[in-house]
């Protein structure tokens, strides 16, 4: 009664992921039955995707509630990481930065193209006028 309930008052979207979730645990079952082995982790993904449009609690079957929520820390502890991740370039290191600040210091007529090229031309180290600028 409850299941009918529950149909009657589910979205489309909700049942058709159900559904797929369901069907991924049996084909996961059959496959372990003659080749047991664990998930890949494109089917762990897939399982968490599925997992968003309804209450998964009823229907996981395959793996604990604790490994599935286990996985799916893993795949936010992944995205956190991707998302914090440093863009652009990469700064210079501390020693040509040194180097540039003291150049500066001891030739205060020479500009920033000046110095670029001077480190291009002694030490062979290419570096922009606009990143000496900075």
């Amino acid at each position: 009664m409850l299941a009918l309930l529950r149909f009657l008052f589910s979205s489309r979207t909700a049942l058709l992921a159900e559904n797929l979730f369901l069907r991924r645990q049996l084909a996961l079952f059959q496959e372990r039955r003659t080749r047991p082995r664990r998930i890949t982790a494109a089917g762990r993904i897939m399982l968490l995707a599925l997992a968003q449009f309804f209450s998964w609690r009823e229907a996981l079957v395959v793996v604990k509630p604790e490994t599935f929520l286990k996985w799916h820390r893993t795949v936010f502890r992944f995205f956190r990481r991707w998302k914090s991740r440093k863009r652009g370039r990469p700064a210079l290191p501390r020693n040509i930065r040194a180097i540039i600040r003291q150049m500066y210091r001891e030739n205060p007529t020479w500009g920033e193209e000046r110095i670029a090229n001077e480190l291009s031309l002694k030490l062979g180290l290419r570096v922009s006028p606009r990143t000496v600028h900075k």
